[in-house]
This record gives C-alpha cells, sequence and structure tokens, in this order.
C-alpha cells in the first residue's frame, strides 16, 4: 500500500508535521490579535521585535559555540561560527527598514500599550553582551597560550587561522556596532531626538552606545599598522 504522505507521523500539536516541528500553531498565537490592537501596525511592531529574538537567539547560540572551539584551538571552526552569528546580525540590522514605514503619529499609538518595555531589555541582546565577554576571554586565552604577537600576525602577509578568527571576531563587532547606528537612525526617525523612551531614557542615549567595541585591542590595531606605514618607515615613508 502507498505511503500517504499527507498524514502527520510526528507527535504533537498541529495538522501536519510542518506544523508539529515548527510549532507554527504556537509561533503564530504570540502575537496581539486584531481585537486586542490599539492599531493595526502593532502587528509590524511586534512581528519584526519577536524575529529578531530569534535571530539573536541563533547568533548568540552560534557565538557560544564560537568561543568554545577558540578554547579548544579550533580556529577555524570558530570562523564559520561567527561568520553564521554575523549573518544573523546582518539579517536583524535589515529588518529594521520596515521599522522606518511606522509613521510618529502612529507610534505615539502604539507606545500607549507597551508600558515601561525597552529594547534595552531584550534577552537576546542580553545574551549577546555576555557572549561577547566568552569570546574575549576566549580569544585573549588562545593568544597567551601561544605566545601571539597580533600585530606581527597582521603585518606578516600572510593569512594565518589567528588572522581569519581575529578578522571574524572583528566582523562580528562591526555588525553590532551597525546594528546601534541603524537603530538609533530609525528611532529618531519614528521618535524624534532627545525624547524620552519607554524606559525614561532619552533616545540619544543610544548615541554613545555606538562605538563601543567589544575587542577594541584589534581595533586599536589598525591604527597602530597605519601609524607604522609601510614597510615600518612611517606614515608618510
Amino acid at each position: 500500500m502507498p505511503k500517504d504522505y499527507d498524514v502527520a507521523v510526528l507527535d504533537g500539536p498541529g495538522d501536519t508535521d510542518y506544523a508539529r516541528y515548527m510549532k507554527t500553531d504556537v509561533l503564530l498565537s504570540l502575537q496581539r490579535t486584531p481585537d486586542e490592537w490599539i492599531h493595526p501596525d502593532e502587528l509590524l511592531f511586534q512581528t519584526v521585535h519577536q524575529s529578531s529574538e530569534l535571530w539573536l537567539k541563533l547568533a548568540g547560540a552560534e557565538s557560544e559555540r564560537a568561543a568554545t572551539a577558540i578554547d579548544l584551538d579550533e580556529l577555524d571552526e570558530a570562523v564559520a561560527l561567527l561568520a553564521r552569528a554575523s549573518r544573523c546580525l546582518r539579517s536583524v540590522t535589515e529588518q529594521l527598514d520596515i521599522m522606518r514605514t511606522l509613521s510618529p503619529a502612529d507610534f505615539q499609538t502604539i507606545r500607549t500599550v507597551l508600558g515601561h518595555g525597552s529594547g534595552f531589555e531584550s534577552p537576546g541582546w542580553r545574551q549577546l553582551r555576555e557572549t561577547g565577554k566568552a569570546l574575549v576571554r576566549a580569544f585573549a586565552g588562545h593568544r597567551e597560550r601561544h605566545a601571539v604577537d597580533m600585530l606581527a600576525v597582521y603585518t606578516s602577509g600572510r593569512s594565518t587561522p589567528v588572522l581569519r578568527c581575529a578578522e571574524a571576531l572583528v566582523e562580528w563587532d562591526e555588525q553590532i556596532a551597525l546594528w546601534r547606528t541603524n537603530h538609533y537612525k530609525m528611532l529618531t526617525r519614528v521618535i524624534g531626538y532627545g525624547v524620552l523612551g519607554t524606559k525614561g531614557t532619552q533616545s540619544d542615549t543610544l548615541v554613545r552606545l555606538i562605538d563601543h567595541r567589544v575587542f577594541a585591542d584589534l581595533w586599536e590595531l589598525r591604527t597602530q599598522i597605519a601609524a607604522v606605514g609601510p614597510m615600518g618607515t612611517g606614515i608618510d615613508g
């Protein structure tokens, strides 16, 4: 007797195996319903933020795996994981574009039902801050174990696992900075400058976070290399 592929075989709620594995019934029930909306654009607002949390969850998980790989001196594995995490962060940033379609007046209506909720409370970003610390510790530990001179690594002209890992960490760091920049510009477009947010902090507070660098030493290397210039003769040599 031929197999009936329309019959769900996985356990759990849902009419199809796709629904059961992806838990779509639960996922699609997490947004406020039309009878709960104070404004129809609440669906836009929740969709962007909820999907961002999923991408951030994945970015955090891959970053944690990368930190473990660095601890094990598996740098090429770490590079691949960091590349994936950076792509997740890029997806989060790109999603901000649709938020720019939210008018300032409509957002002022929506914010009346947000309570004191704020992006500062995002579990995804909280996890990334912790994994950032883990990555810093892991890479510093690798460099100490192997007596790595990062300036020599960067000026050797050779692509080594340490160099590739360092650049993957810089890319990861840069993607966070790009998100912060885009988030700030999107926020000011929607609510303006110097406006108090739902946590009672001014929107301009985000400006101070834009230039924060998790791997400050790897960024500083660029300044050192620029100061030395070609062939170590000085910037104008």
